[in-house]
């Protein structure tokens, strides 16, 4: 992801009602070099035009997935598997061994495609969520254990990742 990638990002954001609305400050601080925690950020793009996002941050051999997102019209064809895949080997040269996230609880469309991603479960937030004020499931994928993503990781699509 690049700046020039922001308002078109944001659009897929505002569009999809899970996704994080930030201000573009929040946005422009994830593309930043040098940060501690460092961050990555990546869109999916077919023909020039950004699909989909996902932003992680990086510490002591963990990572956050703070947000992966499709626009509506192209979820389900690949997309966001190809965004994870991509944030994935980018984080495992970084020595990454765990990602964690969390997803409103309510987000049963989220949760079955982590679960597919092979992420587990492993607590609830209480409240986590404001506007709506909602609980979190907490999910982790520790990285080097036989899952199922393994067993999709070089068949997904959704067009050139970067």
């Amino acid at each position: 992801m690049v700046a020039g990638d922001l308002s078109r990002v944001m659009e897929i954001a505002r569009d999809l009602a899970e996704a994080p609305h930030w201000p573009e400050g929040v946005w422009l601080d994830a593309l930043k070099e040098g940060d501690a925690p460092k961050r990555m950020a990546l869109v999916a793009e077919e023909a020039g035009v950004v699909k989909g996002f996902a932003v992680a941050s990086l510490a002591a051999g963990e990572a956050e997935l703070e947000s992966i997102a499709v626009e509506a019209a192209e979820q389900r064809h690949g997309v966001g598997r190809g965004l994870f895949g991509a944030l994935l080997t980018e984080i495992e040269a970084a020595g990454v061994t765990e990602v964690r996230l969390e997803v409103r609880a309510s987000n049963g469309k989220a949760l079955d495609f982590y679960r597919a991603l092979g992420f587990r479960a492993v607590g609830r937030r209480t409240r986590y969520y404001v506007d709506p004020v909602e609980d979190a499931e907490s999910m982790s994928l520790r990285l080097g254990e036989k899952t199922e993503w393994d067993r999709v990781r070089g068949s997904t699509g959704g067009g050139c990742v970067r």
